[in-house]
């Protein structure tokens, strides 16, 4: 991963997710926002980073406009920034009703000639996690939070809409490819299975009923549907626990088996593509390389990035991640061609980078360095941000502090 996301943030770091109240932690701790104001460092990141991190978000929006929420700069934002993810992300605070807090995902569908405030109480237990658990990306001048949903939530609707515009997020250092990076598009690839189809939400498994003195509620303790089997897949199926479990981590290996090729295949495409401008490759000459190599990776990404993919709709991400990996064989395909044209026939020799730190430094990275400024960063700067919060009277959760 660290060389599919040369020049870009995510090369840095990426780690396991963590649950909705460790946002602002893990938002303030990850490399890939980098270190405002530790020795001269500047923002790498604009304030629409934030958006779905906090309650405090949608207070925000309401005080200066989103525009200008997305405009302002990451640590512009940090002492405004401070409760996670909390009840009024998806309540209403007068009657406590399901809502939209977050415009992206209104202006979405309205751009789709729907309206979403007439949505039934189930189908919102799904659209407010849509809120957030989706792809996006934000416009170039103006850091805009946007859906690329126009021409449909597919992997090809997303491509079709970024290629409209000529869009990319990086250009690849080494194989000069102009990538997409894609988010998290949990939403668009669960609706492409079978229990959503079925009328099935998000909270119905990720949020399961449960029952206190009498009064029955949704468990807010947000987690793996694997952890109350009892009170999620076997409200419906009659199978066993055990039969039930055997059958989402089949799924997964399936899906896995598939990822971990095309990520052979990648990897390669990418330095085999270095290698040839090396050789003296034209533009012209990698112009069907780069194509090739940029729709194999947003498919690699749609594919890894979506959480829980592989149970939420098999068939789609075996669908997508295989459909990566071909393009990533026509792409090394396409640059053994182009090298033999400027003399250079055989297997193209490789750096190695067997291991993340090798990987790293092969790109340019200074791991140690950036964990250095990450540590002076967290030692000096987020105390100022939550003991401003205080005075401001703006912090009210225990674990932000």
């Amino acid at each position: 991963m660290v060389i599919f996301w040369a020049g870009y943030a995510f090369s840095r770091e990426y780690g396991t997710p963590r649950g909705h109240m460790h946002a602002i932690e893990d938002m303030r701790n990850t490399l890939r926002v980098g270190n405002p104001g530790i020795e001269g460092d500047k923002d790498m990141q604009p304030g629409t980073c934030w958006t779905c991190k906090s309650p405090d978000v949608p207070r925000m929006m309401n005080k200066i406009g989103v525009a200008e929420f997305y405009k302002t700069r990451w640590s512009e934002l940090g002492d405004e920034i401070v409760n996670p993810i909390g009840c009024a992300d998806c309540h209403n605070a007068e009657n406590m009703e399901l809502q939209i807090s977050r415009p992206a995902l209104i202006e979405a569908f309205e751009r789709q000639g729907i309206d979403i405030t007439k949505a039934s109480h189930q189908e919102m237990r799904s659209l407010v996690c849509a809120q957030c658990h989706v792809e996006y990306y934000f416009q170039k001048e103006t850091s805009y939070l946007t859906f690329p949903w126009d021409k449909g939530m597919t992997v090809e609707g997303g491509e079709e809409y970024y290629d409209e515009t000529d869009y990319y997020d990086y250009i690849h250092p080494l194989s000069k490819t102009p990538i997409l990076k894609a988010q998290h598009p949990d939403f668009e690839v669960a609706q492409k299975g079978i229990h959503a189809q079925r009328g099935v939400s998000c909270a119905d498994c990720h949020m399961p009923y449960m029952s206190e003195g009498g009064v029955k509620f949704s468990d807010h303790h947000i987690t793996s549907p694997l952890k109350h089997i009892d009170r999620t897949c076997q409200t419906c199926h009659r199978e066993s626990e055990e039969t039930l479990k055997q059958n989402v981590y089949d799924r997964q290996a399936m899906a896995l088996e598939v990822r971990d090729k095309l990520e052979q295949q990648l990897v390669r495409a990418h330095l085999e593509a270095e290698f040839a401008w090396k050789k003296g490759a034209t533009e012209s000459e990698m112009a069907p390389v780069l194509k090739l190599i940029r729709q194999s990776q947003w498919r690699w990404d749609y594919g890894v990035a979506t959480h829980g993919g592989s149970f939420h709709a098999p068939q789609e991400i075996t669908r997508i991640l295989s459909a990566g990996l071909e393009k990533a064989m026509e792409a090394r395909l396409k640059i053994s061609q182009v090298v033999a044209q400027h003399g250079f026939v055989g297997d193209i020799p490789l750096p190695d980078i067997s291991t993340k730190e090798k990987a790293q430094k092969y790109i340019g990275l200074n791991p140690d360095e950036l964990h250095r400024k990450k540590e002076e960063f967290k030692k000096v700067t987020v105390p100022q941000w939550i003991q401003s919060a205080k005075e401001k009277g703006t912090l009210y959760t225990a674990k932000a502090n």
